[in-house]
């Protein structure tokens, strides 16, 4: 991704996120506000890149469908980028609501995208101060939206630019009304496997230096066999090769038997590590559409020791 671009990951994030609550049903997780942060050229432009990439990819599966309505649906479904996102997303606001329940106030959403939360979930973002971590780029972008959406910041939401390659992101938080005192919750979604290994384990630690214990953190991360061609499912290695030709490569996975070891390096405690399986006997079983839980994804919640 070019420093003054933004990430094409985080419109299709927001563009997934509309589609499901807007065609899916029963919902995984809803946003009903996530395609209001799309323009209409936005929304056209992303519908055209999936078509045109089920085309290239496999055009015996894009002829068989009778319209491009029928085959986008079966795109997001059935494709593994949808499924982790959207599962994701509810797990991290599951644990968040347990958190406040003991005594977290504030909430970190690191590369933050364009996650409606802030407007979405009043009832639960007023009773905590909310900072919005990304990539200069990228929310510049958001918060440009915003003003054409004439969507008032709420007081207590902070924006902080962070480039996690080159910032530190102890650094960026202490320049910002970040309360290093009390309890926080942190989400990570989507990130881990786009920055090279020593940055994530080097977020980590960055985070349990400037936090609290009893503040903790959601996850989501590959495992290292989905960087194994042979040992890859197939729809997994669709999608990696998908955001690489988008220059945005995903280039890290982590092995769940050594993740607990490896947070503890950095200040955490592994409280669960949820494997596909755990995924989708929780959020996919019985249903009767094409989503299901992704091959080689995993999630993780840890508290600071």
């Amino acid at each position: 991704m070019r420093e003054d671009q933004i990430s094409r990951t985080a419109l299709f994030t927001a563009f997934s996120r509309g589609y499901h609550d807007s065609n899916d049903y029963p919902l995984i997780f809803s946003d009903p506000l996530a395609f209001s942060l799309l323009s209409t050229d936005e929304q056209s432009s992303i519908k055209a890149l999936l078509l045109a990439s089920l085309s290239s990819a496999n055009p015996c599966a894009a002829a068989a469908f009778a319209d491009p309505r029928s085959a986008l649906r079966w795109m997001m479904q059935s494709g593994a980028a949808a499924s982790i996102l959207l599962s994701r997303a509810q797990y991290a606001e599951e644990c968040l609501e347990q958190s406040m329940e003991s005594g977290v106030c504030q909430y970190v959403m690191l590369g933050a995208g364009l996650d409606s939360f802030a407007y979405r979930r009043p009832e639960l973002a007023e009773k905590l101060v909310l900072f919005e971590i990304d990539h200069p780029a990228t929310q510049a972008h958001k918060r440009q939206r915003l003003t054409e959406l004439g969507w008032s910041q709420p007081a207590n939401l902070h924006y902080v630019p962070v480039d996690f390659n080159n910032q530190r992101l102890s650094v960026r938080l202490g320049e910002s009304f970040f309360d290093p005192r009390v309890p926080t919750f942190f989400s990570w979604l989507g990130v881990t496997y786009y920055l090279p290994r020593q940055v994530v384990l080097a977020t980590l630690g960055e985070i349990t230096r400037v936090a609290p214990s009893s503040s903790s953190i959601v996850f989501d991360y590959l495992a290292k066999e989905a960087f194994e061609p042979e040992k890859c499912a197939p729809r997994v290695q669709r999608m990696l090769n998908h955001v690489e030709s988008l220059g945005e490569p995903m280039q890290t996975g982590i092995d769940p038997q050594t993740l607990a070891a490896e947070l503890a390096t950095t200040g955490f405690e592994l409280q669960e590590n949820l494997c596909p399986w755990d995924i989708h006997n929780r959020w996919f079983m019985g249903r009767t559409d094409h989503y299901r839980a992704c091959e080689h994804a995993y999630f993780a919640h840890a508290r600071i020791v």
